[in-house]
């Protein structure tokens, strides 16, 4: 690895999730010496891929990496395959949509229908959910053994109170997930807010994302006839994609 290039990512992975952090805190994170990583956020700043704050010492994420993740998302074959059925979804069921793709140990909402009535609300697309602590998350690692594995190689976070972060309680879960075609979450990731999702897999019958339903935990839990319209969801988009099969199989983890 390209020692340059992996310290520029740490800086950004550091900055991540609205943070502003000066080049001390920066520095002793990385342990590394303040000169240094002022070099590396200068020529990050350069390219736009951090910014300053105004009237402070402190740097935050630049709006290049808006622009990239822009580029990045529009390249998401199923992402742009989804996009109808998850309107069609949110509509039908009245409820807010994520769809989101395997991203480390995390799931990227990849694409957010935002409930379709007149409330405040946030738009999520890009923003990375514990894969452990979401429903998309669940759906991917009873599907994924690859994935799963590298989740639950280092210990998982816990958000909320109800947060599961035992392996083994988690493990226990999976097969019922997979032979399902569903995983639920209760307040696990946001307090108050609950989720029900279903794979999506392409034409090689992989899983490569999930879709989800989300709501209040109050208003929970899904319905049957949500839940069918969830699982006809995910069906459809996937047949989109060209899957052979649905629910998808369960892929190994590589050798």
């Amino acid at each position: 690895m390209i020692q340059a290039i992996d310290r520029a990512a740490k800086v950004l992975e550091l900055l991540q999730g609205a943070r502003h952090l000066g080049i001390t805190d920066l520095a002793l994170s990385l342990n590394l010496p303040p000169s240094t990583v002022h070099g590396i956020v200068k020529s990050l700043r350069e390219h736009g891929l951090v910014a300053k704050e105004r009237g402070g010492q402190r740097y935050m994420l630049g709006p290049t990496l808006l622009r990239l993740s822009n580029v990045y998302l529009d390249t998401l074959d199923v992402r742009a395959r989804a996009m109808r059925w998850t309107q069609d979804l949110s509509r039908r069921t009245g409820l807010s949509v994520r769809l989101g793709a395997p991203h480390f140990t995390d799931v990227l909402v990849i694409h957010h229908n935002l409930r379709p009535d007149d409330s405040q609300q946030m738009l999520e697309t890009g923003v990375a959910i514990p894969a452990h602590a979401s429903a998309m998350g669940k759906v991917l690692l009873a599907y994924d053994q690859g994935f799963q594995q590298s989740v639950f190689a280092e210990p998982l976070r816990s958000l909320t109170g109800d947060t599961v972060t035992d392996v083994a309680r988690l493990t226990l879960d999976l097969p019922a997930i997979a032979e399902r075609g569903a995983a639920t979450e209760v307040d696990e990731a946001v307090l108050g807010e609950s989720s029900v999702a279903a794979p999506v897999a392409d034409a090689r019958g992989d899983i490569v994302a999930a879709v989800a339903l989300v709501m209040p935990t109050s208003d929970g839990p899904a319905s049957d006839a949500a839940l069918n319209a969830l699982r006809e969801t995910a069906r459809n988009i996937s047949r989109e994609l060209g899957t052979p099969t649905w629910p998808p199989r369960i892929a190994p983890a590589d050798d």
